[in-house]
């Protein structure tokens, strides 16, 4: 798709992040399968269905292999382009993996059919995804790199554009706008789109959550200032802290030149089936169906929020909850305002607790001291020296790439899981989830012992222990 082409096109979010965001990325594979060939037959630009949380959850929850469904959906979808969100240096985990394991995992997931990986740094620190983004290169992916937007002193119309042409000079084939708390409005939107325009010339992704209420008004004035792209997620799984709904805006741009070509006829088989997934899912839907004006007061993204609420309820300190809420601002000044989004904004959220509960600085979490430490990468402002030296005293920071420090992983994973590898695939689950993936691949090796010989399964041989 040509930069500037007129024509908007829509990444369907349903099997991925509409519901990790709704309901805790519970959805089975045996969900989607049904619904897939009406999906690749709509006229989405991508389905977005692999990646974030869903590969942690497969496994932990719904005894699920992620390597499986991302082969299950390929052999299904033919026309879409099928996106995975990738963390960087971080991958689908929660820690920064060695290189070697970066550019395995990325061949890997391009290898059994992923063909567009959105790439994000948590920090904005461009380092942490130059390994991901050269692999993708090579394997011949687009690559769509990814600014994680967010609300501060340092993060101005220029610094986000200067982001964007060094994102493109870094062989992005297009760049995504990352809204995670949905704080972007209509104003705000088109001008960053204009500024970034005017540094590339390459196509602009729209992604953002509808928690807000800002969502759809912000898409449409994105859109007019030149994006080419948007995320949305089919109605009967979005709003709230999903995205805004695929048939409203296919609806809003119809019969312009933006039409997206989608016909709503062709959503209503979509909409029908995830109808019925959301009855299925409904204990666990979340209470903010509507719009959540804390996220606007405070802005920070609702799911810090409500992680927020339910820490402070099992210490039995809810009376807490607006000193802690107060107390973010200043604990991300202090760390050199860094994007809400995971892990950083689980890292404020965390140490606004402790600073209420403890006093203000008094304590520090390990993940903290190795922030500051730069094993998280550059702020994008310089950190408080004063609370630096409380939290690592006479350390000496980092200054080099985090993922430099981290010595080669594959070959010893490899041997580790080899008692029950079953697949190449085995050994990235078991460096990133490995407490998890002591318990899964003993299973997925009983399984597969049982179906290749046609009789009951050997026993598999016994995890390590927990």
């Amino acid at each position: 798709m040509p930069a500037g082409s007129k024509k908007v096109r829509i990444t369907e979010t349903g099997l991925r992040d509409a519901h990790q965001s709704l309901i805790a990325t519970r959805m089975r594979t045996s969900d989607m399968l049904p619904v897939l060939e009406y999906m690749d037959n709509a006229g989405y630009w991508a389905l977005e269905m692999w990646g974030g949380a869903t590969f942690d959850s497969a496994m932990r929850f719904l005894d699920e292999d992620p390597w499986e469904r991302l082969r299950l959906i390929r052999a299904k979808v033919k026309k879409a382009k099928l996106q995975m969100l990738l963390r960087g240096q971080n991958l689908v985990g929660y820690r920064h993996y060695a290189d070697d394991v970066v550019r395995e995992f990325v061949k890997k997931a391009v290898g059994n059919g992923i063909d567009i990986v959105r790439c994000f740094d948590a920090l904005n620190d461009l380092r942490n995804v130059e390994v991901a983004a050269d692999q993708v290169k090579k394997e011949g992916a687009h690559l769509q790199l990814c600014m994680s937007y967010t609300l501060s002193p340092v993060h101005t119309l220029d610094s986000f554009a200067n982001m964007a042409k060094q994102m493109q000079d870094m062989g992005a084939d297009s760049i995504a706008i990352k809204d995670m708390a949905g704080l972007i409005g209509p104003m705000d939107c088109a001008k960053l789109v204009k500024a970034i325009k005017e540094k590339v010339d390459i196509p602009i992704e729209l992604h953002s959550h509808y928690t807000t209420g800002l969502a759809s008004m912000a898409y449409l004035s994105g859109i007019e200032a030149g994006a080419e792209i948007v995320d949305t997620a089919i109605s009967p799984f979005a709003l709230g802290t999903s995205q805004p709904p695929t048939e409203s805006m296919v609806a809003a741009l119809a019969n312009s030149e933006y039409d997206t070509g989608i016909k709503m006829d062709d959503l209503l088989p979509i909409c029908n089936h995830f109808k019925k997934l959301r009855e299925k899912y409904k204990d666990l839907l979340p209470e903010i169906a509507g719009v959540d004006i804390n996220i606007l007061r405070y802005q920070i993204p609702g799911g810090m929020y409500s992680n927020m609420v339910n820490q402070l309820k099992e210490m039995n300190a809810i009376d807490k909850l607006e000193d802690v809420l107060n107390e973010v601002p200043v604990v991300r000044k202090a760390m050199g305002y860094p994007p809400l989004v995971t892990p950083s904004s689980q890292m404020v959220g965390t140490q606004a607790t402790v600073n209420v509960l403890r006093g203000r600085w008094k304590s520090f979490p390990k993940e903290i001291r190795q922030y500051f430490l730069g094993y998280y990468g550059q702020p994008p402002a310089p950190v408080d020296p004063e609370v630096q030296k409380l939290a690592i005293g006479n350390e000496e920071p980092i200054t080099c790439r985090p993922g430099e420090k981290i010595a080669p992983e594959m070959e010893k994973a490899r041997e580790d899981c080899k008692p029950w590898a079953t697949e190449p695939e085995d050994a990235l689950t078991w460096i990133m989830f490995p407490q998890v993936a002591k318990d899964f691949l003993p299973k997925k090796y009983a399984k597969a012992t049982k179906r290749d010989s046609g009789i009951q399964a050997q026993a598999a041989p016994e995890a390590y222990p927990a």
